[in-house]
């Protein structure tokens, strides 16, 4: 089954590496302190410099997105170390839209159109603890919901994911499982003041147990929303090269731990963000 989705997926990353009718690119800046890791308990300050890229082909879009994580001395390197963890998160996402595809319109009340999403996780942690090695494939159906501007995605993807963290001898494979994920950006003005509304949601159900084999995961709900304000103009630049707002992301069971008996298992993180798109 794995090797048969390895291959869907492949084929529509294929499909995407196409010449791009459109693309945005941008790297950003996030700080907060506020952000929790299972186990640990602590507030810990994180620097994430992210690369991130957008565009549309012939028959979709594509999305990626690298994060490098830095975190303080409270979530450490080494178990003997003052050094901060590291960690790099990548995401890649391949949508197809099935007019484009087709030739046959899908749209109806409240909704654009009708998509396909496949794509991948993978991160690699550096860390005192658990030492996180996460692989997940994802695929599933994507509405695309008709909002006067921008864009809201709503997706039901099937997730099949490992890891292969320090405390087991080989990788583990939970139960695959669901998550209704929704991504949006939507422009809006205060006045005079460029601003847009932007992130995702994802719900993501239980995935069997956890790789102790004994402790059952918890149902994860992790919301990353920010307000971003276009100050492109005060350097005499085009729209939406300069972009500054504030972050806000809550992670409720992180990783499938039950926050009822783990500590440090949800967080609620503010953060400042500055980003710049070329």
């Amino acid at each position: 089954m794995k090797k048969n989705i390895a291959l869907v997926l492949l084929a529509a990353m294929a499909a995407g590496v196409q010449a791009a009718d459109w693309s945005d690119t941008s790297i950003n800046y996030r700080y907060g302190e506020k952000f929790q890791e299972p186990f640990n308990g602590k507030d810990i300050s994180k620097n994430i410099i992210g690369l991130n890229h957008v565009s549309g082909y012939k028959y979709g879009t594509n999305f990626f997105n690298a994060d490098l994580l830095l975190s303080d001395s409270k979530d450490p390197a080494t178990s003997t170390s003052s050094a901060g963890a590291q960690e790099v998160y990548v995401v890649y996402r391949n949508t197809v839209d099935l007019e484009k595809a087709s030739g046959k319109s899908f749209k109806t009340t409240g909704v654009r159109g009708l998509g396909v999403t496949a794509g991948f996780d993978l991160n690699s942690k550096a860390d005192a603890s658990y030492n996180s090695k996460k692989q997940m494939l994802v695929l599933g159906p994507t509405v695309f919901v008709d909002v006067p501007k921008g864009f809201l995605n709503v997706s039901l993807l099937q997730l099949w994911e490992s890891n292969a963290p320090r405390s087991i001898n080989s990788r583990y494979s939970y139960d695959p499982h669901p998550m209704l994920g929704l991504t949006w950006g939507i422009p809006f003005s205060a006045g005079s003041i460029p601003l847009s509304f932007e992130g995702y949601a994802n719900f993501i159900a239980s995935k069997g147990k956890l790789e102790n084999g004994t402790s059952d995961s918890a149902p994860e709900t992790n919301i990353d929303m920010q307000v971003m304000y276009d100050m492109s103009s005060a350097f005499d630049a085009k729209p939406k090269t300069f972009r500054v707002g504030v972050e806000y992301q809550y992670w409720k069971n992180k990783f499938g731990n039950n926050s009822d008996v783990v500590k440090g298992a949800t967080a609620k993180t503010p953060m400042i963000r500055v980003q710049y798109h070329f």
